[in-house]
């Protein structure tokens, strides 16, 4: 269980300076807990309870499989994070965020691509075929392709989420999230607007001890997501080697079985001849109706678009499989949606019905091709 972030820790850490009081957001007023010096101060309890909500959905992102993109491109921010995360083994932008990094990931994959290219020709031999200008060009070519999209090379799909540092810095990384319905991570400080972000953790996003203390908490959730995950894959492999043999072995015991039992019935002719008829047959006790066992809920944040509170929404709703999702029409998947939170509304659950009808029929292939090609479920 990874360690809760206590208030104490927080206060060390100077995680509850904000900002000059006349560069406040007036958005950020319900973390705010006062003002002293000129300088509003951040409601430490609020930040733990915020956290605390971030993490838990950060873990389950993390346990479904989904890649989890972290963005600091601030000086005091950069080697804080490319440390944390890549220990968690999790995308990161650290350098300059490119332009349609999200919007426009296709374009964004062909450049990583590229680095595989000249890496293989390296190894084969094609690379000293080159003249030397040329061969210095492509060096650096791959030199800026690893420093600007190096951490992001094993990022084959869009993110799940993102967690972004500074909002005011990051602006583009937080409209692009937005426009693609991704869930938005974010520390944010007192002159920052909460409103785009989905799970706000107040904080001072320029001392770079407030930085490293809630990418610490942070990651550890995202750390504890990946070892759950680990472990019911470990057990669902033991369960289905276990329960092979054994039914194999089951079924000619059961066979032999049944076999006797079918001959004493017909060499005893007087249990045929018993006139039953005669007796008043006894009432027979109504047999208790066999529990049913739970069933799981399938992972409905496989489908581009649908987030944790999203999943919960259509969980709640009834909307528990990919086979029910593929068959609910958009505007009900809308209207569920939309009850179950405002902020849910601008969702597009357009697509939702046609990604669930790959995932139903176990076609992960061709899901991942769509999704990655479509743009995060918009066609």
């Amino acid at each position: 269980m990874a360690k809760k972030a206590e208030v104490k820790d927080l206060l060390e850490a100077g995680v509850h300076f904000g900002h000059l009081t006349r560069k406040w957001n007036p958005n950020m007023a319900p973390y705010i807990y006062m003002e002293r010096n000129g300088i509003h101060v951040i409601n430490l309890y609020k930040t733990v309870a915020k956290l605390e909500e971030a993490n838990e959905a950060l873990k389950k992102i993390a346990a479904s499989g989904r890649k989890i993109l972290f963005v600091a491109t601030k000086k005091q921010a950069k080697d804080i994070v490319a440390n944390k995360v890549s220990a968690v083994n999790m995308p990161y932008i650290t350098e300059r965020w490119p332009g349609g990094m999200l919007t426009n990931f296709i374009t964004i994959r062909k450049a990583v691509k590229k680095m595989a290219s000249i890496d293989r020709m390296k190894k084969d031999g094609t690379f000293n075929t080159l003249s030397k200008k040329e061969r210095l060009q492509v060096d650096r070519l791959r030199a800026k392709l690893e420093k600007n999209l190096g951490s992001i090379s094993d990022m084959t799909r869009l993110p799940g989420a993102i967690f972004v540092v500074d909002v005011m810095r990051e602006h583009i990384a937080v409209k692009e999230a937005q426009k693609l319905n991704i869930p938005i991570f974010a520390m944010v400080d007192t002159n920052c607007d909460p409103r785009p972000i989905n799970y706000v953790v107040p904080s001072n996003d320029d001392a770079s001890k407030s930085i490293e203390l809630i990418m610490e908490s942070v990651t550890a959730a995202v750390a504890e997501g990946l070892a759950e995950r680990k472990a019911e894959k470990q057990s669902d492999t033991a369960a289905k080697a276990v329960d092979t043999p054994a039914e194999a072995e089951k079924a000619p015991e059961a066979a032999a079985k049944e076999e006797p039992a079918k001959e004493t019935v017909k060499e005893t002719p007087a249990a045929v001849e018993t006139p039953k008829v005669e007796k008043a047959p006894a009432p027979e006790k109504k047999k208790a109706a066999p529990k049913k066992e739970a069933v799981k809920a399938d992972d409905l944040t496989k489908i581009e678009g649908i987030g944790p509170k999203g999943a919960e929404a259509l969980v709640n709703a009834g909307v528990d499989s990919f086979e029910k999702l593929s068959k609910s029409k958009p505007e009900a998947i809308k209207e569920i949606l939309t009850e179950a939170s405002s902020r849910m509304a601008h969702l597009d659950p357009t697509s939702w019905p046609k990604q669930a009808k790959m995932a139903a029929d176990g076609d992960w292939d061709k899901l991942k091709d769509w999704q990655d090609n479509a743009k995060a479920g918009v066609e």
